[in-house]
């Protein structure tokens, strides 16, 4: 069993598709008898992406800061809901429990934990497979932008290479799950 880590908006957005996509996640993750790891909220696509997973049987941990517990209505049904003191320390504490790492549509909160996960493996502080669903092209700009920094010799391809992108949660997973098997 893998942990697989998911970063994604506490709100549900506008597109139906993020909705669909976060949902068949959080089944998928539960059926391929993986642990569901997220930010602990019962709100938003982070709330539709521990019920899908939990209505699957998965196993499904939160982890938030305790001052977020009641602003973002932490979830009372999961596998286990750990309380920390602040942000650093729930993204430490989500990196530790986690084998690979998904972004999904979400907002500032949710570039910021991509940006520094994918950091982290930069600086050789992991070596986990990382990864975008980029459910109605959602991600496509900042993929775009990558690139970008790479032709313009800001970043080297292996590193852009390193952030795994697909359009569908089944190929995503794939490919981490791939990644996961030859580490």
């Amino acid at each position: 069993m893998a942990s697989i880590c998911v970063y994604l908006g506490s709100r549900d957005g506008e597109d139906p598709r993020h909705r669909e996509a976060t949902e068949a996640l959080g089944r998928l993750i539960a059926r391929r008898g993986h642990r569901l790891v997220y930010g602990g909220a019962r709100v938003g696509l982070m709330g539709r992406l521990a019920d899908a997973a939990l209505a699957a049987g998965g196993q499904v941990i939160g982890v938030m800061p305790r001052h977020l517990v009641a602003r973002e209505q932490a979830h009372q049904g999961l596998s286990e809901l750990i309380r920390v003191t602040d942000m650093h320390e729930r993204k430490a504490t989500m990196a530790a429990h986690a084998d690979a790492f998904i972004a999904l549509p979400g907002g500032i909160g949710t570039l910021e934990e991509l940006f520094e996960i994918w950091t982290w493996h930069y600086l050789g502080l992991h070596d986990k497979p990382l990864g975008v669903l980029d459910s109605g092209g959602f991600y496509t700009p900042l993929l775009d932008f990558m690139d970008g920094t790479v032709a313009a010799g800001f970043l080297d391809q292996r590193t852009r290479d390193r952030l795994l992108a697909a359009t569908t949660p089944q190929a995503l997973l794939d490919a981490l799950e791939t990644h996961l098997a030859t580490e």
